[in-house]
């Protein structure tokens, strides 16, 4: 008989604000002035959660598996990599336990859209979007996400075997 294993992960991700791109979390698009620079649609959020994921398999991480010198990625939705990511971990045989995140970011309000994240997120990775916790904070003005240089978020996940 074997046991069920439990294994989680950390991920952590930021991108700088410029203006002239369109602004992707969690796998929507928000109103705002500026979006966030990267080689792909640069969703702080998604790469996170995949490097978390990744992370908890021991997998490496975003950049081994999906690198940002690859043609291939240039302009990439994230929420494709999202769902290779999860494909990665159930080849080694892990379904996703749950996920906590949470988004740093001064402007805009992330609050009215973390709902439709979740939805969103949930859908891209086969999970229920309870299993799928958001949360937002600003840093109070305090460094690069404060002076709205940037955004960055974090990730927990657990997976089981």
């Amino acid at each position: 008989m074997s046991k069920t294993k439990i294994r989680v992960g950390f991920g952590y991700d930021v991108h700088q604000l410029v203006a002239g791109r369109d602004l992707w979390l969690g796998g929507i698009k928000l109103q705002h002035t500026h979006g966030l620079l990267g080689h792909s649609d640069a969703d702080v959020l998604i790469h996170a959660i995949c490097d978390a994921l990744l992370g908890a398999a021991n997998m490496r991480d975003i950049g081994y598996h999906f690198p940002d010198t690859g043609k291939e990625f240039e302009g990439i939705d994230s929420k494709i990599l999202l769902r290779r990511t999860v494909e990665l971990i159930a080849g080694k045989g892990y379904q996703i336990g749950n996920i906590d995140a949470t988004i740093c970011a001064q402007r805009p309000k992330i609050g009215p859209y973390i709902t439709a994240m979740q939805q969103c997120l949930a859908e891209c990775m086969g999970i229920d979007p309870n299993d799928v916790s958001i949360k937002a904070t600003t840093t109070e003005k305090l460094g690069f996400t404060g002076r709205e240089e940037g955004i960055s978020a974090y990730a927990t996940v657990l997976i089981e075997n």
